[in-house]
């Protein structure tokens, strides 16, 4: 008799977390945070000392996000700060290879992000005029990554990002910074908005 798969991973707040089926029991911010702090953006093909992390892209896309809607709810930005928490135990796969995966990739992305948003006393699916917003500020995000430290022309990142108004673009900072100041950079944010909440 074959034994299935293991399908979890044990972190580091001692929490073992099941891939297949996360609770929001099993979710801690230590673990997200030290996780993405961890996980490079853009395969690691960036200009700098330091690797840019996913946990500084999402305290970025946090800051457009609150820039751009300066009324939005503390959960909102909570929302649009954890948009990529599950890349904490799935990695930051470049969009050609989520198109090579198919469907399982977003299936999972979803069962991680319900589990994340539930912990933290979101709802499991966010509405979808509020993903629009934070999405719009990820692309803005991507299109300064691009540009300032990924090697992309202007001209190529408004193509595959959309054409970013540069009043917007010279608003924001892309921060290397080494994973330990990232990691206690996004913990600190977090517990920020949960406080608002």
């Amino acid at each position: 008799m074959s034994r299935a798969p293991r399908a979890w991973q044990r972190m580091l707040s001692g929490r073992r977390l099941d891939l297949l089926d996360p609770t929001p029991m099993d979710v801690e911010i230590s673990d997200i945070a030290h996780g993405l702090a961890f996980v490079a953006r853009w395969n690691g093909q960036t200009r700098g000392d330091f690797a840019y992390s996913v946990a500084e892209h999402s305290l970025l896309v946090e800051e457009i996000f609150a820039y751009c809607h300066p009324g939005a709810p503390a959960g909102q930005r909570l929302a649009a700060l954890l948009h990529d928490a599950p890349e904490y135990v799935i990695g930051d796969m470049i969009s050609p290879v989520k198109a090579a995966v198919g469907p399982g990739y977003a299936a999972l992305d979803a069962r991680l992000t319900a589990a994340i948003h539930l912990r933290f006393g979101l709802p499991a699916v966010l509405p979808a005029e509020l993903k629009r917003r934070i999405k719009r500020a990820d692309k803005v995000s991507a299109w300064l990554e691009a540009v300032c430290i990924a090697g992309f022309s202007a001209a190529e990142a408004d193509r595959l990002f959309g054409r970013l108004d540069r009043d917007l673009a010279v608003r924001f900072e892309i921060r290397l910074r080494p994973p330990r100041e990232t990691r206690e950079a996004f913990v600190a944010r977090h517990e920020s908005l949960i406080s608002g909440l």
